[in-house]
């Protein structure tokens, strides 16, 4: 969920960060142990910023906290300007003290992700690691869908995911792998461009009840899961786009759903998906490992006013934030806010996804933060700049 005029924006960021290094005489940082960034106790709170409309200190003070977290996208391989883009990112991520989520995406399909990619890659995260950045890259998500060149192909997806992890692992050991599926309400996404049918060689994979045709009843996550050995943390975006598809309506979001959407339970205005594995028993008790919500917010039209507005987000929020997702959930140890305002092509119309553009909103929101969640401890006195 992103425009590539932020990417354009952010090219003219990158000599001001170089200008605004806090501590261009900075002493080596310690190692990181990219392994080991989930937080013991609570959640890392963390967002999806529009980085060409803001930056991570602006954002900063008006969250009144530094977020844990700042997810940026990436095509990958690189596009000429993305390893400047994602400098600059990290720079502002040094500044701030907190974790940077590299999401790359194979628009050129998985064929093009080369063991020499995965090593440029791998280098270029090692360098962010000792100046003090972590790194966790989420690699390809939303791989179960039919939307993208890389969906619906299970072993081309569990070897180029392989080759980038034991490129990172080996070479950037400050840095992380997400495993991060599509919610699977739909699953399995027929219609979409890249949609696996019999005649494919992935079929067979996918047809887990080995019926010969996909549906809801096959695993939509097994078939696509790398394996333990490389992955570090799993993850599942979860936003409430409304009650109804084509999802053009701002609707209060139903009791539960939150909850229900995590554990594969959900039986609600959106269908049933109630036969859906359980993600979190699954991934987080059974595989042991931590869960983050990579994107997370509430559907809300930019014309609708700002109490109805008001009332959608919170009610969203207070379901994220309820201290029993706390106390039923332990291994939850991410949950990044999607602060974008944008046209969504589901909708036809801009979508306000925002909970700090808006001072009511925004005011209601810190004040409602938990205090399980986790932020950033600040800059730390290390490192070099990074852009």
């Amino acid at each position: 969920m992103v425009s590539t005029v932020a990417r354009l924006i952010m090219v003219l960021l990158v000599l001001f960060l170089c200008a605004c290094n806090i501590n261009p005489r900075a002493a080596s940082c310690e190692p990181i142990d990219g392994r080991s960034l989930a937080p013991e106790d609570g959640t890392l709170m963390g967002v999806n910023l529009e980085w060409g409309r803001e930056t991570l200190a602006e954002y900063s003070e008006k969250l009144g906290e530094r977020p844990a977290v700042a997810v940026t996208f990436a095509d990958f391989p690189f596009d000429e300007e993305d390893p400047d883009l994602i400098a600059s990112a990290a720079e502002q991520v040094r500044q701030d003290g907190g974790i940077l989520l590299l999401t790359l995406e194979p628009m050129g399909g998985l064929e093009a992700v080369t063991g020499d990619h995965a090593k440029d890659l791998a280098g270029m995260l090692a360098d962010f690691n000792v100046n003090g950045v972590p790194v966790i890259v989420r690699f390809a998500h939303e791989m179960n869908g039919s939307w993208y060149p890389w969906g619906q192909q299970p072993a081309e997806y569990i070897a180029a995911f392989r080759r980038v992890a034991d490129a990172v692992h080996a070479v950037a050991p400050g840095s992380a792998m997400m495993w991060a599926p599509n919610y699977a309400g739909g699953y399995p996404f027929a219609g979409g461009q890249y949609e696996s049918v019999p005649a494919m060689p992935g079929f067979a994979a996918l047809d887990t009840t080995g019926d010969g045709a996909l549906t809801p009843s096959d695993d939509p996550y097994a078939p696509y899961y790398p394996g333990d050995d490389v992955v570090d943390w799993v993850g599942m975006s979860l936003y409430h786009w409304g009650n109804t598809y084509p999802w053009a309506e701002s609707e209060m979001p139903e009791a539960g759903k939150f909850v229900d959407q995590l554990t594969g339970t959900y039986n609600g205005k959106n269908g049933d998906d109630s036969m859906l594995p359980d993600f979190y028993a699954e991934y987080a008790v059974g595989h042991g490992k931590p869960v983050a919500i990579p994107e997370t917010a509430s559907l809300v039209q930019a014309d609708i006013g700002e109490l109805r507005a008001l009332n959608i987000k919170r009610a969203w929020w207070e379901q994220v934030f309820d201290s029993t997702v706390h106390e039923r959930f332990p291994q939850l140890k991410m949950v990044n806010w999607f602060e974008w305002n944008k046209m969504e092509p589901e909708v036809g119309a801009p979508v306000d996804w925002t909970v700090l553009e808006d001072p009511a909103i925004r005011s209601e929101f810190t004040r409602a933060l938990p205090n399980w969640y986790r932020f950033a401890p600040g800059p730390a006195a290390c490192g070099e700049p990074l852009a």
